[in-house]
């Protein structure tokens, strides 16, 4: 299997909505960039520029800033989030191994309210922490990840008759599959990973809940370069006016091993 990106030979691994409890190689930097947008009402889009750094086996963290045309005028910068994460578990055995992390991140956005869901990665300011547990058995990757996020409360950006966003726990399931190569030779042949996740918030005050789900496609070339395409859809729900239900994702990444001194 390929050494994908870091995760410490394992592509099925990165999944395109969530992250792995896994890490990217120590002393290495990633750069992404992400787009994403909803087509109803109208189109809207979010640009995600990204910087990823592996200090060690165990700690990575992510910064990462947000522009979108969501209020009108054009594209203008919203936000910016600083995420962390400590891999504080490791269990390996021949083709398989368990891992666990812990991850926290803390966000700023400029964005007026719409709804009682919490997203720190553009719509909302806040802090949020959670475990996230992965298991890979050969080609096939699982993985669960647990979240609390408490939202900032921000009177001056509350919209009229809208919620004012409190806190909610998340909830994901994914799975990877390493549909090729069939064979393994070398780090160059391309990987081909099929994704598929199940993406799920509470409002631990009301009750009031969705679920998603994620199908993705990614192509992984040279170990280094990673491009996904996935679309997310509501399939149950009672939170009005969230800006991730229905939701494209298209991303480019490129990584860089053993540059930190």
């Amino acid at each position: 299997m390929a050494m994908a990106l870091g995760i410490t030979a394992h592509s099925q691994e990165l999944y395109v909505f969530s992250e792995p409890a896994s890490n990217m190689p120590a002393k290495s930097i990633g750069v992404r960039l992400t787009n994403e947008g909803v087509f109803s009402p109208d189109f809207a889009t979010r640009t995600i520029p990204e910087l990823m750094v592996g200090f060690n086996k165990n700690l990575m963290i992510h910064a990462q800033g947000f522009f979108s045309d969501m209020n009108g005028g054009g594209y203008k910068a919203e936000g910016a989030s600083l995420y962390a994460k400590y891999r504080f578990l490791s269990i390996d055995d021949v083709k398989s191994h368990f891992r666990a992390a812990a991850f926290g991140r803390i966000s700023s956005s400029s964005r007026p309210t719409y709804t009682e869901d919490i997203n720190l990665e553009g719509d909302n300011s806040g802090l949020q922490g959670g475990l996230i547990f992965t298991q890979l058995l050969h080609k096939l990757a699982l993985s669960a990840t647990l979240s609390y996020s408490k939202a900032f409360e921000r009177n001056s950006k509350q919209l009229p008759g809208m919620p004012q966003p409190d806190q909610m726990l998340g909830y994901s399931l994914s799975s990877g599959y390493l549909l090729l190569p069939f064979v393994y030779k070398n780090y160059n042949q391309p990987n081909f990973n099929l994704y598929f996740e199940v993406l799920g918030k509470t409002n631990p005050v009301n009750g009031r809940s969705y679920l998603d789900l994620a199908p993705a496609v990614q192509v992984v070339i040279n170990s280094r370069t990673r491009i996904d395409l996935g679309y997310r859809f509501e399939v149950a729900g009672n939170l009005a006016n969230r800006y991730t239900k229905n939701m494209y994702l298209a991303r480019v990444e490129f990584n860089f091993f053993n540059v930190l001194k």
